[in-house]
């Protein structure tokens, strides 16, 4: 049977306090621990307020903040700002705690606009083509069943090297870390640079993949302010001021999801402060690929503490899951034991196929058409969008759109769900509790070719937002 909500839950942790040794907040901890898990306190229960559950056991707010954090980090209540602690149950996560995922089962009748996709191209007969090819050769079919070394055949870090290049920078083969894919990368990253209770800096809205590797690894994330351009150095150095960060994730090129580019200057800046602060730099350049003439990266500015990830999942193909890593030698042996850690290697077939691919150029032809979809699809839609406040960039696969006052991202999310179309709340993107700008993200980049659904989807969106701001008479 389920407990009335502050005075029978009192009742336990009462009788908890008055029982055995040990510290109060455990105790308390361990006591709500077997009461959800039997079912006394029933899942979606909303516990007592911090306050009114410390006056009644006369304890402080602080224990009863370490009891509610003991239970959370056990997953079994979920803090919702501005609301309270619940017991845990199926839907009531926030987005951000849902965890990341690039696949969504979702019936088909939905159109999704939430997501990033590489678009599909003339990728599939470019492998036919490569695998006929493997097939023919013995002896490259027998390299492909072999262990190879962690960091990748030398072959495959020059191909590495080649892709990650641009403009003035030239990176070496040998500071080349091969992976399966760019979310790979970034995990091998914070296995090696980082430990539990550590805490790494980002953009105030960052990539998910980075929000979900972090809470696995129990490293802790501070967000930091952003303009136009991306993150603010200054408000990185005063973060540093009060803070022990170890180290910066950023996108400076087309930032997921505002789609803000780093000037040059600004790189310069970030770098500075980071080298003050001795902070590791962690570089994601997922959608910089597509830009022809994108700035030089971070680790141009700051080479003895950048790791560059990139990879072919958004210009060349998702399912290739081939991914690079850019660093410094003095961190290599450290990645490499994180990527043998996690697979021993990445895989030989995929990473021979993007060698070839990257050597005869067929990787840029795909990452060029792929530009150019982007482009299309874009000019398809834009003139919908005419009248809201939104963002993006010219390369960028999606629009970062402002929700009217007063409503909410995540009603327009719901709305737009209902009528069988798919797009992104910004909160799914946000760090910390901090409040959370009423944005959505809508990309161009579905899997169909399809130019009507996409063009229903962008019209279905442009007018529930513009209803909802008045514009639209309901």
């Amino acid at each position: 049977m389920a407990v009335k909500p502050i005075i029978d839950t009192v009742s336990i942790l009462q009788s908890a306090l008055e029982s055995g040794l040990g510290a109060k907040y455990k105790k308390l901890a361990e006591a709500l621990e077997v009461k959800i898990l039997d079912g006394t306190i029933e899942a979606g229960a909303k516990l007592p307020p911090h306050r009114a559950l410390a006056d009644r056991l006369g304890i402080t707010i602080g224990t009863v903040s370490r009891v509610y954090a003991e239970l959370e980090r056990m997953g079994l209540v979920v803090a919702r700002v501005g609301d309270g602690t619940f017991v845990r149950r199926r839907g009531l996560e926030r987005k951000r705690d849902e965890g990341f995922r690039n696949f969504i089962d979702e019936p088909q009748q939905y159109y999704d606009m939430s997501r990033n996709m590489h678009i599909p191209g003339h990728e599939i007969d470019y492998l036919s083509e490569s695998l006929m090819a493997f097939a023919s050769d013995p002896k490259t079919l027998q390299d492909l069943t072999l262990y190879t070394p962690d960091v990748g055949l030398p072959r495959y870090r020059m191909a590495g090297a080649r892709w990650l290049g641009h403009d003035s920078f030239e990176p070496q083969a040998d500071q080349v870390i091969c992976t399966n894919g760019g979310q790979h990368g970034l995990l091998c990253a914070l296995l090696a640079l980082l430990r539990a209770g550590d805490t790494i800096a980002t953009e105030q809205l960052t990539y998910p993949g980075l929000i979900t590797a972090a809470r696995f690894l129990g490293i802790k994330i501070l967000g930091v302010d952003m303009d136009e351009q991306g993150i603010i150095p200054a408000a990185l150095e005063e973060l540093c001021r009060s803070n022990r960060i170890s180290a910066l994730y950023c996108t400076p090129t087309i930032q997921n999801p505002t789609t803000a580019v780093l000037s040059p200057q600004r790189r310069e800046e970030l770098a500075r402060v980071c080298r003050d602060n001795n902070l590791l730099i962690i570089e994601d350049e997922a959608h910089g690929v597509l830009v022809e003439d994108r700035p030089l990266p971070l680790t141009c500015h700051a080479p003895e503490r950048t790791i560059l990830i990139s990879s072919l999942s958004k210009a060349v193909a998702a399912g290739l899951r081939v991914g690079y890593l850019h660093a410094p030698n003095s961190l290599q042996s450290r990645l490499a034991a994180s990527l043998r850690a996690t697979c021993w290697m990445a895989t030989p077939l995929a990473l021979e196929l993007a060698t070839h691919w990257i050597d005869d150029g067929t990787a840029d032809r795909l990452r060029r058409q792929q530009v150019h979809e982007i482009s299309r699809r874009k000019s398809l839609v834009e003139g919908l969008l005419f009248g809201l406040n939104y963002r993006t960039h010219p390369q960028s696969p999606h629009f970062w759109i402002e929700v009217p006052e007063p409503w909410r991202a995540s009603e327009i999310e719901a709305d737009l769900k209902q009528k069988n179309y798919l797009i992104t709340a910004a909160e799914a993107f946000a760090v910390g509790r901090s409040a959370v700008p009423q944005y959505v993200r809508a990309s161009v980049s579905n899997a169909s070719s399809n130019d009507q659904l996409l063009s229903d989807g962008f019209q279905a969106l442009a007018r529930t937002l513009k209803e909802e701001a008045g514009q639209f008479a309901m």
